[in-house]
């Protein structure tokens, strides 16, 4: 049987700083693989067509404020 080595790391603290999250990000990063083809590209306005949004979705978007609530 094979013993493999596990590398142990500190936890993650949960009120750390933008210097402990970096620091998080980088050693998770070599972990994540890149993918391995970009997603879809955008759709010409032109080929979209049918959409239809119910009129009660219609007036709810309409009364939220253009920047949030």
């Amino acid at each position: 049987m094979t013993k493999l080595e596990v590398p142990t790391y500190a936890p993650a603290e949960l009120d750390g700083d933008l210097a402990s999250l970096r620091g998080d990000c980088a050693r998770m990063a070599p972990r994540w693989a890149p993918p391995t083809h970009a997603g879809p590209g955008p759709v010409p306005p032109s080929l979209i067509h049918g959409v239809t949004v119910p009129a009660r979705s219609a007036r709810l978007l309409d009364s939220m404020s253009d920047y949030g609530d």
